[in-house]
């Protein structure tokens, strides 16, 4: 299981149920758009810290950002 693809499908999924657009989440969670963009393609591999952060801005947990 590529762990870098299922966050970006997880951010991606709960970011589209928000109503957000990368960049809105990117203004919420201090992150670029850029950022936000590459770790939805699965080209960034975050830290807990940035996915604690991401689960912050999102309003979840930072375990369903990595559950399958």
């Amino acid at each position: 299981m590529d762990m870098r693809k299922l966050v970006g499908d997880n951010v991606r999924r709960v970011r589209h149920k928000a109503g957000l657009s990368q960049e809105q989440l990117a203004e919420h969670s201090g992150f670029t758009q850029q950022y936000i963009s590459d770790l939805e393609r699965g080209r960034r591999n975050p830290t807990v810290v940035s996915l604690f952060e991401l689960a912050q801005a999102l309003g979840t947990t930072p375990v369903a950002l990595i559950s399958p």
